[in-house]
């Protein structure tokens, strides 16, 4: 008896969803700013928080959209909650996501606006 053959489904890559206008905002929670930070906007980067569950292409999608930049690379780094007494007791600070954003020659993105 010879087996039926089946056809083998044909599986395409799908496209990242698309994110909604809330979600967007809720991706990208503030710019970080400090010395080290000011020195890399020479080289057209930018570092934002964003969520532990956040990845560089949902970031990608809200800062292109939010700041209408075409952006080149996302680079990103989970910092551990450092260990820290308070009032005597042990107590953890929150950990977080860090997304350091490179933008493409001739875009920026000014953080300083409306400050």
């Amino acid at each position: 008896m010879k087996k039926s053959t089946k056809e083998k489904e044909v599986k395409t890559t799908s496209t990242p969803s698309e994110l909604s206008e809330i979600s967007m905002y809720d991706l990208i929670r503030h710019p970080v700013v400090t010395e080290k930070v000011t020195l890399c906007s020479q080289y057209n980067q930018i570092v934002f928080r964003v969520p532990l569950d956040a990845n560089k292409t949902q970031i990608k999608q809200a800062v292109e959209k939010i700041f209408s930049v075409k952006v080149k690379a996302v680079n990103t780094l989970r910092q551990q909650g450092k260990r820290k007494m308070f009032r005597g007791r042990p107590g953890v600070r929150p950990s977080y996501k860090k997304a350091m954003i490179t933008l493409v020659e001739g875009h920026s993105i000014d953080i300083a606006t409306g400050v």
